[in-house]
């Protein structure tokens, strides 16, 4: 039982880490809750959050074989380098359409955003390798074993480390109500340049892996 407690709380905090430097879901949840309202920017990261425990799923397994086969972090890795310059190429032709255009109150559907937080949370496919580094760690500290159990408690703390955070950046940004126009206005320049940044760290690893 010691070592399911211990397990929760590195994997929770490691999820709750991971999600802490700015990047494409934690900035989305806070621009999704500055320009909808709160509530939709909660059903976001629940949305991710789930998508997460998922993704954190499939990393146990493929922890197993990951040191027998790299080629699995490449694919990984390349198809990352796809998604993220789609996406930097996407926000940066949003920001230049909304540069000239007044924000406008809008009703939003609720189950849009939580269907949009486990679509950007699917496509962004670091996670898993995050997390089977994660649990290749744990498995050598004798902190996690291949059971039911622990991996149930492994899933649900990177579940709800990675909703923690995403919470906490949807409430800090409702609060600064007289910031949030100005944030909406250049929050896809910055999630564009973002996108832009983590093409060019994915390119390096790749290129860094192929040295070796």
């Amino acid at each position: 039982m010691t070592h399911l407690i211990i397990l929760f709380f590195v994997t929770f905090s490691a999820a709750l880490m991971g999600v802490v430097p700015p990047g494409l879901i934690n900035l989305t949840a806070a621009k999704t809750s500055a320009t909808k309202g709160k509530l939709n920017g909660i059903l976001f990261a629940v949305g991710a959050a789930i998508v997460v425990m998922i993704q954190a799923y499939l990393a146990v397994h493929i922890s197993k074989y990951l040191f027998n086969n790299p080629f699995v972090i490449d694919v990984l890795l390349k198809i990352a380098v796809i998604v993220f310059s789609f996406f930097a190429i996407y926000f940066f032709v949003v920001a230049r359409k909304r540069r000239n255009k007044k924000m406008k109150v809008v009703q939003v559907s609720k189950k849009s955003s939580f269907y949009k937080g486990m679509l950007l949370s699917t496509v962004n496919v670091l996670p898993i390798p995050y997390f089977s580094g994660l649990h290749a760690a744990w498995n050598v500290s004798g902190w996690i074993q291949f059971k039911v159990l622990d991996v149930l408690i492994f899933v649900m703390a990177a579940g709800m480390g990675t909703f923690s955070m995403l919470y906490m950046y949807v409430v800090y940004f409702d609060k600064l109500e007289s910031k949030t126009d100005r944030f909406s206005r250049h929050s896809d320049y910055i999630m564009s340049v973002l996108m832009l940044l983590l093409v060019i760290i994915t390119f390096i690893r790749i290129f860094y892996k192929f040295d070796e």
